[in-house]
């Protein structure tokens, strides 16, 4: 019994962490956090970002962040994103890029993700869902 509890535990502590890290924040300038499992994280350069999390900035935030297939996000301030879904194969360059901006604004540089497959990378706000075709744009939704 004792054996496959200590077995269990080195394969639980080898496969790693649960969550893998999508991405970095880079820059943050006044009010900005992260939502993550129910906590709420200061957000500060250098914070490792994984999937779920919800990028939340006030009236004077901004957040910059770069992600594992080098897109790049900026939330301008009174801004909400959620990061839904992130897959990326770094040896491939496939995977899957979803995000919800649900209010305020976010500037985007694409990455490898959607230089690979143009559609696998899509923003979705309350009144549309957008597919990446270009590599830098801006999305906006007001109050």
């Amino acid at each position: 019994m004792l054996q496959r509890l200590l077995i269990g535990t080195l394969i639980a502590l080898m496969a790693g962490p649960a969550f893998a890290d999508i991405g970095r924040v880079k820059t943050v300038t006044g009010d900005a956090s992260i939502e993550r499992g129910g906590e709420l994280l200061k957000a500060e350069s250098g914070v490792t970002l994984q999937e779920s999390d919800v990028l939340v900035t006030g009236p004077d935030g901004k957040l910059g962040v770069t992600f594992v297939d080098n897109s790049r996000f900026s939330a301008g301030p009174d801004s909400r994103v959620e990061l839904s879904r992130f897959r990326f194969n770094a040896t491939t360059h496939d995977g899957e890029f979803d995000t919800r901006l649900r209010k305020g604004s976010l500037a985007i540089i694409s990455g490898q993700i959607a230089k690979r497959k143009p559609d696998a990378m899509k923003v979705r706000t309350p009144s549309s869902i957008l597919g990446v075709r270009g590599t830098e744009f801006v999305v906006e939704v007001s109050q």
